[in-house]
């Protein structure tokens, strides 16, 4: 059974933190859930979807500010 510790515990197999997941015999789980240090972890068999990596957008090339008329700069 999968539980998530509420302390930390360790053992000759084991050492957890409080938020650890790990799967205990069924009779020790229960064991470590009836004294408060731990928390059944529902097993959901859920699918995960697998999005499409998103496409490139480009956007607008911004306007041309360097004027290709010609001006009347005095560059004659």
């Amino acid at each position: 059974m999968k539980i998530k510790m509420l302390v930390g515990l360790a053992g000759n197999e084991y050492s957890l933190s409080p938020g650890d997941e790990r799967d205990f015999p069924q009779n020790e789980a229960i064991r470590l859930i009836d004294a408060g240090y731990a928390l059944p972890v529902a097993e959901e068999k859920t699918e995960r979807a697998v999005s499409e990596p998103a496409q490139e957008r480009r956007g607008k090339r911004g306007k041309n500010v360097v004027s290709h008329e010609d001006n009347d700069s005095g560059d004659k």
